[in-house]
Parts: structure tokens; sequence; C-alpha cells
């Protein structure tokens, strides 16, 4: 009986990984996190090597427009003005499939739609395909430019969005995201994603009462997503953002993998711009995301453990039944 049990366990396993694979491949939904924010968790490549994200984001890059000096705040993890030690465990989460990009936090400060494409040089020449003598991030070269702003001025932050698309290219595509509250429209980023150009949107449904999972109840969330963000002018790829603990939002919105899976995941996923969930954040997610992981696509079907020893080919990786969390 063990025997048949550690058998099927690594079928599991292995249609699980190669699963993950072919997500990345494909224009599938996946996962996004947060990584950067806590001296505790684990470096870079140890994220990426959990094989569960299909996004990470660098937590922060902040002190931007105005004629500031862009600066790294990435809680300890290096010095901000040389944290080139990431470049190798960047390019190794981007050797698996995982795209890195580069959060905007703090209080943005920009001028003027010259100062906007001004700090879009900067970044293109410091963290994306661009040149510079000295790159923050070593030679690595991120996939994109997260805005997660929740500060500071909100003027001409669609002005960054279209300076920041004008590098992309045939060869290399900047790919752009946002993260804004779940409460619509978002302060900040509003006029930015009604340009059209952010691939990823992740909604931050956690901190916000008024449109977050709360006492077992979801409608909050449900009328947010449908009646607000899943027709959303501009939103191409939406994300449902999700503390991945309870102590990740101290004012609430966490979510129990299983009620995730058995409630929640089957309604956002109708939806056909429907791009997988963000999680906040790396830290904190100590196993929510291996949980939800099989779960994420709406075109796995779910099966038994019966059906995974009569044909695993045909199972497709979603074993309800070990979902005890």
């Amino acid at each position: 009986m063990a025997r048949c049990f550690r058998s099927l366990l690594i079928a599991i396993t292995s249609l699980w990984m190669l699963s993950s694979v072919l997500i990345r491949s494909s224009d599938a939904a996946g996962i996004a996190t947060y990584w950067g924010q806590h001296t505790d968790e684990g470096s870079l490549e140890d994220a990426c090597r959990r094989n569960t994200y299909d996004y990470v984001n660098l937590a922060f890059l902040i002190n931007y427009g105005g004629g500031q000096t862009p600066e790294l705040n990435l809680a300890g993890h290096c010095e901000p003005s040389d944290c080139s030690s990431l470049s190798s465990e960047i390019k190794a989460c981007q050797s698996r499939g995982t795209q890195v990009l580069l959060s905007l936090g703090g209080a943005p400060n920009l001028s003027s739609a010259d100062d906007a494409k001004e700090v879009a040089s900067y970044l293109y020449n410091n963290f994306l395909g661009g040149k510079s003598e000295n790159r923050p991030l070593g030679d690595a070269v991120l996939d994109g430019i997260d805005f997660h702003i929740q500060a500071g001025k909100r003027d001409f932050l669609d002005d960054l969005a279209k300076a920041l698309s004008e590098y992309s290219t045939s060869e290399r595509r900047v790919h752009l995201s946002a993260a804004p509250q779940c409460f619509y429209p978002d302060y900040y980023l509003d006029a930015a994603i009604r340009t059209g150009l952010f691939d990823y949107v992740w909604v931050q449904f956690y901190n916000n009462p008024p449109c977050q999972y709360s006492m077992g109840n979801a409608n909050n969330l449900f009328y947010s997503w449908s009646s607000h963000w899943a027709s959303y002018p501009g939103v191409n790829k939406l994300f449902l953002g999700l503390p991945a603990s309870p102590e990740a939002a101290p004012s609430g919105g966490y979510i129990p993998p299983r009620v995730l899976i058995r409630e929640i995941l089957p309604y956002v996923r109708g939806y056909p711009n429907y791009g997988g969930v963000m999680l906040w954040n790396a830290f904190y997610d100590e196993n929510y995301s291996q949980a939800i992981r099989p779960y994420i696509n709406p075109e796995t079907l779910a099966c038994d453990r019966k059906s995974m020893l009569k044909s695993p080919s045909n199972c497709d990786i979603k074993i309800k039944s070990y979902v005890t969390k």
C-alpha cells in the first residue's frame, strides 16, 4: 500500500512539473508574487526554484521623477547602489521560464511628460535592454516594469507607461504590469491602466474591506471583480491579488486555499481576461502557491486517486483530494 501511494505521488509530481513547463510556454494563467521586502524570505533564486511562480516582481525601486536619484530598496538583500550580485539569480529565474520585473514603489514625483520620458529612459538603460555604465542589477535584462504605486503624485504615470512601451521591439517586449487597489477606480493607476499598455493587472483584493473576501463572504470580491475589473478599459490579463497568509494583510482579505479552489477560482476563471493569481508576498508564501498551483488554469481537469492510477496522462495533475488547507 505504501509503495503504491509513493508511486502515485511520484506520478503526480512528474505531471505537475511537466504542466508547469507547458504553462509557462503558453498563454495560460499563472501565479505572480513580490520578492525583496523581507530579509528572511530566502534568495530570489530560492523563490524561483519552487517552480510555482510565472512572474516575480522585485520590490521596490523608489525615488524617481522630479530630478530624484532612483534607489533600489530590497530590504537588506543588497546595497541599494550595487545589487549586481542578483544578476545570476535573475538569469536563473528566467531560465526556468519566470518573468522578472522591477516594481516601482515609493512616491513618484513626475513633473511633466518629458520627465516621465527621462525616467523611462533611465529604467530602460539601467534595468532593461539598454546600456549604462552602472547597472544596479548587473548585466541581467529584466522582463519589464511593474507599477505598485500607493503614494506620491499620480500625474504623468500614463506618460511613463507610454514611454516605456515604446522601447518594446519585435525581438524583446517590455512587459508592463500594475497592482491597483480593488477599490474602484484606483486613485493612482486609473489613467495609466486605461492606456491599454499593461500586459498584467494584479488587483489587490486585500487590505481593502469594501471589496475583499471577509468572514467567509465573497460577495464584495465577486461584485468588484465582475462589475468593475473584468470590464475595466485597458485590462488585458486580470489577476486576483491575495495575501499568502493572514499575517501578510493586517486589514484582511486572506482566503484559505481550499476556499479559493472550491469557491473563488471557479468564478473568476469564467472571465475571458482572467490571468491567474498574485500573492503578496514570497516571504509569507510557505505553501500557498504550491496548494493552488494545479487549480490556476481552467483547462486542466480535476481527478481522483482512482483516475490517476488508471490513466495518469489523462488526469492532468489536478488532485483535489490532496488539498487539505
